[in-house]
């Protein structure tokens, strides 16, 4: 039974889209969808599912960071036999070739989160994307005339971090970008194998220090928002 979400049996897709800001979610059903139907709003995390050219896909909020996206990745996949899951987030480029709204597709996560050294009594874990949903991501974005960066990723319990300076290692081995989910939702899909996937849009650089305003992180990415719906329906 699930806790988080208020869902009936069917009410879900099989294949979900998941930002971390429930308002992103909300603005995806009612400017993405057709014939949309919100089947959650337990903690304002907000969960919808429409028609997109077509065929059913849903859209679930779950926070951020890898401990609230675990709990409604858990659900989805346990008790709503969800087998795809797409995160739709943002990220910091760490890199110089990632510029302000570049599209990021994750070949992989590594993580300072302590989650799978707990899961893994103590050894290491290579948390990756679904190769078959990351080729279908990656043609679909190249027909669009998009240049995506695909890569490594870091996904970091820490917004703010002791170190500042420790982004620096991780650019240092070719992580693109610092986010806070991927290695939990990319472990979780492994766990019960499922599909996932994370698409990416640059937020803020840590090296230039530019940044995107909180109503831009909700609204206007746009491209990231079409490939995933786009990839979604294959």
């Amino acid at each position: 039974m699930s806790i988080h979400i208020a869902a009936k049996p069917g009410d879900i897709a099989e294949t979900v889209l998941l930002p971390g800001d429930p308002l992103r979610a909300q603005f995806i059903a009612e400017t993405m969808l057709q014939d949309v139907h919100q089947y959650n709003r337990v903690r304002n995390m907000f969960g919808y599912t429409g028609l997109y050219q077509g065929r059913r896909v849903s859209v679930q909020g779950t926070g951020m960071g890898m401990p609230s996206l675990s709990i409604y990745v858990n659900e989805l996949f346990q008790d709503f036999g969800v087998k795809r899951a797409i995160r739709i987030g943002t990220a910091g480029a760490l890199q110089e070739g990632l510029h302000l709204r570049d599209l990021v597709i994750a070949l992989a996560a590594s993580t300072d989160s302590g989650m799978n050294q707990i899961r893994f009594g103590g050894r290491t874990f290579a948390p990756a994307a679904s190769f078959s949903l990351l080729k279908t991501a990656y043609d679909a974005a190249l027909t669009r005339s998009l240049s995506p960066h695909v890569g490594t990723v870091v996904s970091s319990d820490s917004f703010y971090p002791e170190d500042p300076e420790e982004w620096k290692l991780w650019a240092r081995f070719g992580c693109l970008a610092v986010e806070m989910e991927c290695a939990e939702l990319y472990t979780l899909a492994a766990k019960y194998r499922r599909e996932a996937l994370a698409l990416l849009t640059i937020s803020d650089s840590l090296i230039s220090h530019e940044q995107t305003t909180a109503e831009e992180r909700q609204t206007a990415f746009t491209q990231m928002l079409d490939l995933a719906l786009i990839t979604a329906c294959q």
